[in-house]
């Protein structure tokens, strides 16, 4: 592929645009960047072939969805028979049952990985978003985390022929110059650096031909087979996972929503400094092309990075959660993708009012851990006696322990646990996906890839909980509207939600302190037993001499 710069009958000047996206000051990545891209890397796969090649986009497609679907069909197909023979005959609540059923996941998940990779495209995007829901087994998530978004790019004609078919034919009327390399590639678009006729430097982002086929045979290939395993396995039903990963890919095909989303979320955070969002340039943009403001960056590991600049992590992954639980519990607008930087708005899901109000209330109770509250909460959601395992989910403790929020479990409760889940079967965990809401799937997702994210940056879990504590209860207090309010009545109401937040703190710390001090009283209990074991022994042999 050709790497030079296609030109225009003009020469352009640079200029340079800068987005601190996580934090003021902190330019961690672009604001476009998909994925690390070598130009030195050769690209010899035949979707690459078939990209550059004359062959007409239907026989592509054709191509493409025998192989990928075979490949697909013959995985699950081979996974589906490793769990039937290999837990036959064992019973469910044994432990031999347990230990064989996670050798099976283990393979079975290294399988699906291996299908993703192959594939590519939609089939990667899949495995992350399986790998980002928490319910899923561990062996699963931990395999399929590895998975990257990035694939080889698509050759500059095919590109090329895209642009002018959204943009129309006289491209040297928009462009000075456009860069035939792209700054980076993904799973469904690459994107190139362009300058526009008044100088302005721009990234141009372009969706692959014939996507919009190839997700409707894959997509229905992923609804086939996970029919299939369920007429295998009734207890496995996973058509709601399906459903939602092709609501979401929808959305992040169609890039006329993502700048909608872009411009959106802009507004939402227009006070906040801690936030840019580059400029969408609508005379530019299709649901197939997305040009935007250029901002220049490195796509590098993101603590490394920060530490070379003499940024703190930890106040990274502070500002980081805070913007996503402001999204949750006060605009109710949330970003279904959670990057180290805020970019790629094309998965956006808007919560319904009653339901966002609800998962406010729900955090509420989870920080306090008031059962009753769950509980009653959990009928709202539609999970009825599922809801004792919301502060699992989400706070890492059993809805009856003892433990100080963000501290984990105590050896007692995790044996407890042990117990209690070696007793649930998939049945269980299907029933209560399938009940739960579409808008708490997302959060679910969401909330999956915001852990993970604040673990690289080096961030306890507290971190998060506690912005969620204060942005849930933010999220509860009364709406103010600036033109119809009085400023005392806003800054009231502003007050009234801070002097709230700091009694829950209050609470939380004494709690923790109490636990600590139990700890103390626990030690030193056992020093003194020790102790006076000790001096008991002395005096013995003292006496026996």
């Amino acid at each position: 592929m050709r790497t030079g710069i296609f030109k225009f009958p003009a020469k352009a000047k640079t200029r340079l645009y800068l987005v601190a996206c996580a934090g003021a000051g902190t330019a961690t990545a672009t604001g476009i960047s998909l994925a690390a891209f070598n130009p030195n890397s050769p690209s010899l796969s035949y979707d690459s072939f078939l990209r550059s090649s004359i062959f007409p986009e239907k026989i592509q497609t054709a191509f493409h969805g025998v192989i990928r679907s075979s490949r697909a069909i013959y995985t699950i197909a081979y996974t589906v028979v490793d769990y039937k023979y290999s837990l036959h005959g064992l019973p469910v609540d044994s432990h031999e049952y347990l230990q064989k059923l996670s050798e099976v996941h283990s393979r079975s998940a290294k399988r699906i990985r291996n299908l993703c990779e192959a594939n590519k495209g939609f089939y990667v995007k899949a495995g992350q978003f399986v790998a980002a829901l928490p319910q899923v087994p561990k062996e699963y998530s931990s395999t399929l985390s590895s998975l990257q978004d990035q694939t080889a790019p698509c050759d500059f004609k095919a590109i090329k022929k895209v642009l002018i078919s959204n943009l129309g034919q006289d491209l040297s009327g928009i462009f000075l110059s456009l860069d035939e390399r792209p700054i980076a590639a993904a799973s469904i678009a690459q994107v190139h650096r362009g300058t526009l006729k008044d100088q302005q430097e721009v990234a141009i982002k372009v969706q692959y031909p014939g996507l919009e086929n190839q997700m409707k045979l894959d997509t229905s290939i992923m609804s086939f087979l996970s029919k299939c395993t369920e007429w295998f396995f009734p207890e496995y039903r996973f058509e709601w996972l399906v459903s939602e990963f092709v609501e979401a890919i929808s959305f992040e095909l169609d890039f006329i929503q993502e700048a909608r989303n872009s411009e959106r979320t802009a507004k939402n955070f227009k006070s906040n400094d801690m936030v840019r969002v580059p400029h969408i340039f609508w005379e530019l943009t299709t649901r197939q092309v997305l040009t935007m403001e250029f901002c220049r960056g490195r796509k590098v590991d993101a603590v490394e990075f920060l530490k070379e600049m003499g940024i703190n992590p930890i106040k990274v992954a502070k500002a980081l959660v805070e913007v996503y639980a402001e999204m949750i519990f006060i605009h109710g607008f949330v970003h279904g993708d959670p990057h180290p930087v805020l970019l790629d708005h094309g998965i956006y899901k808007q919560l319904d009012e009653g339901f966002r109000l609800d998962y406010c209330e729900l955090w509420k109770a989870l920080i306090l851990l008031d059962s009753k509250k769950i509980q009653q909460l959990g009928e709202c959601f539609g999970v009825g006696k599922y809801a004792r395992y919301f502060p699992l989910i989400f706070t890492g403790r059993t809805i009856d322990s003892k433990s100080p929020l963000g501290r984990g479990m105590s050896s007692d409760e995790k044996r407890n646990l042990k117990q209690e889940l070696g007793s649930l079967q998939m049945e269980d965990i299907s029933s209560f996906m399938e009940s739960l809401p579409p808008e708490f799937l997302v959060i679910l997702r969401t909330d999956g890839l915001l852990r993970s994210i604040l673990r690289k940056l080096g961030a306890s879990q507290r971190v998060r909980l506690l912005a969620y504590a204060k942005y849930a209860l933010y999220g509860l207090s009364p709406r103010s509207n600036p033109q119809s309010d009085f400023p005392i009545k806003a800054v009231l109401s502003r007050l009234k939600t801070n002097i709230s937040y700091l009694h829950l703190r209050l609470v939380l710390e004494v709690l923790e302190l109490l636990s600590w001090m139990g700890k103390i009283r626990r030690l030193l209990y056992t020093l003194t037993e020790r102790f006076v074991g000790g001096i008991r022994s002395i005096l013995t042999l003292s006496l026996s001499n």
